[in-house]
């Protein structure tokens, strides 16, 4: 895996145990990433990246110009990836880790607000559902924002069900979800 523009461009990343994660492609990052350039400046942005596996998401957005990215994963292993992958970059300073898990992360009432988040849950997880409407009605968004979920086409039915929306994109097997506020 690798970073593939800003000021990580070309380094490498780590990716966890595939029994553990799965890995947002390049081509669906660099597809959301060439979206996002024309409707948000990334440029001292604070991102989320929930469900954060490498961390490939946040980190992309931190070499794009993000000045801090929050991840939430609760797996340790992946976790130990995710610290390692920062740790490489040089990038703890810009970003901090929630060791937890995205639904226990979302009901919190005390909470920083994102111009930018990120969900990329296991295919067939679907208290996605629960967090999406955890960061809807718990105000994690700031005005303007943008909230990106990249889910299966084989989900597909039950998302719209929950999400009361269709997708913004289908790009390989995979379905994005777009929301701004």
């Amino acid at each position: 895996m690798r970073i593939i523009s800003g000021k990580y461009k070309s380094r490498s990343i780590k990716a966890p145990n595939p029994k553990f994660t799965r890995p947002t492609t390049d081509m669906v990052k660099e597809t959301l990433f060439n979206i996002l350039q024309n409707r948000i400046d990334l440029n001292g942005i604070k991102v989320l990246d929930i469900y954060a596996g490498s961390g490939s998401l946040g980190l992309e957005a931190l070499s794009r110009g993000a000045d801090q990215v929050h991840f939430v994963e609760m797996n340790h292993a992946v976790y130990k990836v995710l610290l390692e992958n920062l740790k490489s970059l040089e990038a703890e300073n810009s970003c901090r880790i929630y060791k937890k898990s995205a639904l226990k992360f979302t009901l919190t009432k005390v909470h920083e607000n994102y111009d930018l988040i990120f969900a990329d849950p296991p295919f067939f997880e679907y208290d996605i559902h629960e967090v999406y409407r955890n960061i809807i009605d718990n105000g994690f968004l700031k005005d303007g924002a943008i909230f990106i979920i990249e889910r299966s086409i084989q989900t597909e039915k039950k998302d719209i069900e929950a999400f009361g929306t269709r997708p913004f994109k289908k790009i390989g097997d995979s379905l994005i979800y777009w929301f701004e506020k």
